[in-house]
């Protein structure tokens, strides 16, 4: 089925150009010199798309941007601009253009801009009309919650294009695990996902990680070595905690999306790679733009397709589909009798409010089924949860050996991290947990007393460790290393 796309550009030579460049492509193709006279196309045929020079002799680019975003001609727009007028760009973003190109620009670039905005184009469309029953689960996330059907049905319609994913929310909500399931949707499962964790590696050795260096580039680059890019070539790149990343290579990093095209660290060799691009944060990526910690353009090259994760609390009844799943999985592992919880621990689940989401909770469960073996999970098996809540500003202790606890919709907020003990605490009079300074350990001490124990269960594979402690291989290797 082909798309009418309008091409508005006052210079003829260059419209011919473009015309020629497209003449074997399934658009129908219209054509403006003005700004009045691309309007009146507009408005009388709604192309499907847009291509917009920004500089016209009668209207400028910008005013038709607002013109179509006010008589809601929906359009999708991709703006042509001169090189070194990006700003200009990102400025036409902000009005309401889909993406744009840096005159000149091969065909080959022109094509695919064309074609990713199709793809996108119909896949907003695919998510705005998506209909489908609630499922408990997606691969291998579980939620059957509303909040996570929004994040299903994205996936669903995200996955076959090569449009770009923009992963967001609070550290242990499952990022990693939203980009695994849109590499395994698409149609490159079959290649790689490459895993690339921008806050776990230090800032002079993040370029070569990304795309790679040649010998004698630096000290110790004692051989070539492929980047992350190059690794997943036809694959999936997912760049986790992009918010991360320093902002000098973020413009290699922009460069990289524009063209597919690289130079490996101490080469000028330029080289490419067909890798669809998915990126994570826990930060507030526009407040990073604010501040200046991170470029506008690459925000907006990277925010195609948005996926925000909720946060455990936000998701009701999710806490105990989670749980029972966790308790079920490690209760097999260990070879435990676990079925349930009972009625006072599936309260106290969901009265908490789980600062650190679906990683704490699977703490949680993980140090129930060690420490303990019974048909159902009872109070006096909880480790300690020294959490407190707000509560018309008055702080409010939750207690988990017989003490009051909050109600199960209690709204609680301000959260400090609780600390998970390796043994059960001795509990007061007045029903709280214990806790002496000797009882407690620093925490790098447990991380890697659990990445010990998972990388002995598999054999010293730091992949299948890290997939059972549900974080990445880089982190596995970091926090292992630091011994």
């Amino acid at each position: 089925m082909s798309v009418t796309l309008l091409i508005i550009e006052d210079s003829p030579s260059m419209l011919h150009m473009y015309q020629g460049f497209l003449q074997k492509e399934p658009f129908r193709i219209l054509k403006a010199e003005t700004g009045k006279a691309g309007l009146r196309i507009l408005r009388d045929q709604r192309p499907e798309l847009l291509l917009l020079d920004l500089k016209l002799p009668d209207i400028d680019g910008q005013q038709i941007l607002e013109l179509i975003a006010e008589e809601r001609l929906g359009t999708t727009t991709l703006v042509m601009t001169a090189h070194g007028s990006i700003n200009v760009a990102v400025d036409a973003m902000r009005l309401g253009a889909n993406d744009f190109l840096v005159k000149p620009f091969a065909q080959e670039r022109l094509v695919k801009t064309l074609h990713n905005a199709v793809e996108i184009r119909q896949l907003k469309t695919k998510v705005a009309v998506y209909q489908q029953l609630d499922r408990p689960s997606y691969d291998e996330m579980i939620g059957s919650s509303l909040a996570m059907q929004a994040v299903y049905r994205t996936i669903d319609s995200a996955a076959p294009s090569d449009a770009t994913v923009f992963i967001t929310g609070e550290t242990g909500t499952g990022k990693e695990l939203v980009a695994q399931a849109l590499h395994r949707a698409s149609s490159r499962k079959d290649g790689n996902i490459t895993v690339l964790n921008c806050a776990a590696i230090p800032k002079d050795l993040i370029e070569s990680e990304l795309f790679g260096h040649v010998k004698g580039a630096f000290t110790g680059a004692t051989t070539d070595r492929d980047g992350a890019a190059q690794m997943a070539h036809n694959g999936t790149l997912f760049l986790d905690e992009i918010g991360e990343m320093d902002i000098g290579l973020q413009s290699k990093l922009l460069r990289f999306l524009q063209s597919g095209s690289f130079q490996r660290v101490g080469s000028s060799k330029l080289e490419h790679s067909n890798a669809r691009i998915i990126c994570a944060t826990n930060r507030d990526a526009w407040a990073d733009v604010q501040a200046g910690r991170f470029r506008e353009d690459l925000y907006y090259r990277l925010n195609v397709i948005p996926v925000a994760l909720p946060a455990l609390r936000e998701r009701g009844g999710d806490v105990i589909e989670i749980a029972r799943d966790c308790l079920r999985r490690f209760s097999e592992r260990d070879g435990k009798a676990f079925q349930d919880f009972d009625d006072q621990v599936q309260n106290l689940l969901m009265s908490y409010s789980w600062p650190g989401n679906i990683r704490q909770l699977q703490n949680v469960v993980r140090n129930i089924v060690v420490l303990h073996d019974a048909p159902t999970v009872a109070l006096n098996m909880m480790p300690p949860l020294e959490q407190v809540g707000v509560n018309h500003g008055q702080l409010q202790p939750i207690s988990v050996g017989g003490g009051v606890m909050p109600p199960p919709n209690a709204s609680t907020s301000t959260q400090t991290p609780s600390i998970i003990q390796p043994s059960p605490m001795p509990v007061s009079a007045a029903g709280f947990h214990t806790v002496s300074d000797d009882d407690l350990r620093p925490m790098w001490i447990v991380e890697q007393e659990m990445i010990d124990l998972a990388l002995e269960r598999t054999g010293g594979n730091v992949n299948k460790a890290a997939s059972l402690l549900e974080i990445s291989p880089s982190s596995v290797y970091r926090k292992r290393t630091t011994k």
